[in-house]
């Protein structure tokens, strides 16, 4: 890295991470001041669960707010450049955009790595404790964590639910089995009180089968299912793929989601959580060529706007184009993909027309 780059880097650095942070602790600080007392009643009004609850906010906050920090401070960097019309030394020295995307690459690689790790080990990993509190977003899909959680299981076409499980998913409760033919339409529904694993096979106590076409339901004592049933308890088992690290949507996906939610909504997701390691990348390349235009300090307001527009409309389209993946609209694939190669290619535009002015 030449000492432009190493020059760049380190103000982009400075900016991004005050950015970052700034950014992400008003915005915790400020649920916590809003919710303080729902927190301070999960702990006997004790001030430390204020803390605790801060701490456990602040990764997935971050993960948020991470591309738009990086959008800024690269903004921020070049204006301030711009002011001092160093830009256009760097121009006059010969330096093209794509040499200083290059340069720049080790800080989009690492800060991509960021986001990454925390939208995907460290944002799940307090997701369970979030959603068990209950405060604010967690609200409303409040789970209790752990033995008495609802539990869903597969075995080739069928899908089982319990309502709560012991710990290692061996005795069930509250159990529905709904058993469906080759092409996923319900054909029988199995109701039992509990079941037991023995071995391979679940004992089903206090059974009621529901048959298509509404013919009468059988009631037995017992029955025996041989289905070879795979946990769903990898993750969140509520099903919530945004709280899950890339493993357990892999997991998710592999088992077609359990019946929980259709197999293309972990999908999008999958695509989406790699995506994260080039988005940084994205807002550099955006932004470089942008400042071609600004060779002697003038115009710093727009540059800034362009900016900020580009990468506004970047994010909504993003979150467009997941929302479509997980209703089906599109390929998983697309739906992640498509924006960041659309912008990429917006990118490589800016930057071919910036080499010929």
């Amino acid at each position: 890295m030449t000492a432009i780059g190493r020059m760049l880097t380190r103000m982009i650095v400075a900016r991004f991470l005050a950015i970052l942070v700034g950014i992400s602790l008003f915005v915790v600080t400020l649920e916590v001041v809003a919710y303080a007392n729902e927190i301070l009643a999960l702990d006997k009004n004790a001030a430390s669960i204020l803390g605790r609850y801060f701490m456990m906010r602040l990764p997935g906050t971050m993960a948020t707010f991470l591309p738009m920090s990086m959008l800024l401070a690269i903004l921020l960097s070049l204006t301030e450049l711009s002011y001092r019309n160093e830009i256009a030394a760097f121009w006059a020295s010969g330096i093209s955009p794509w040499r200083i995307i290059v340069m720049l690459l080790p800080l989009a690689l690492m800060a991509g790595g960021l986001n990454f790790l925390l939208a995907d080990q460290a944002a799940p990993a307090a997701a369970p404790q979030l959603r068990e509190w209950g405060i604010a977003d967690y609200g409303e899909k409040k789970l209790k964590v752990g033995e008495r959680d609802p539990l869903w299981m597969r075995s080739g076409t069928d899908i089982l639910r319990a309502e709560s499980a012991n710990s290692d998913s061996t005795v069930l409760e509250g159990v529905i089995v709904f058993r469906r033919d080759a092409d996923g339409i319900l054909r029988e529904q199995i109701v039992a009180r509990d079941a037991v694993l023995e071995g391979d096979r679940w004992k089903l106590s206090k059974v009621i089968v529901y048959y298509r076409d509404n013919l009468p339901p059988d009631r037995l004592d017992a029955m025996v299912y041989s289905g070879a049933m795979k946990p769903a308890s990898a993750g969140a088992r509520s099903g919530d793929p945004e709280e899950m690290t890339l493993a357990d949507l892999s997991y998710f996906v592999e088992n077609s989601g359990f019946g929980i939610r259709p197999a293309w909504v972990y999908e999008t997701w999958w695509h989406k959580r790699a995506t994260l390691f080039l988005t940084v990348l994205l807002m550099i390349a955006i932004c470089i060529p942008l400042v071609t235009r600004f060779r002697r300090g003038g115009g710093i307001g727009l540059l800034f706007a362009a900016g900020v527009a580009l990468g506004f409309v970047y994010f909504v389209i993003d979150g467009v184009s997941i929302s479509m993946g997980e209703l089906g609209f599109v390929p998983p694939w697309m739906a992640a993909w498509l924006p960041l190669a659309g912008f990429a290619g917006i990118a490589a535009a800016m930057g071919f027309r910036a080499e010929r002015v």
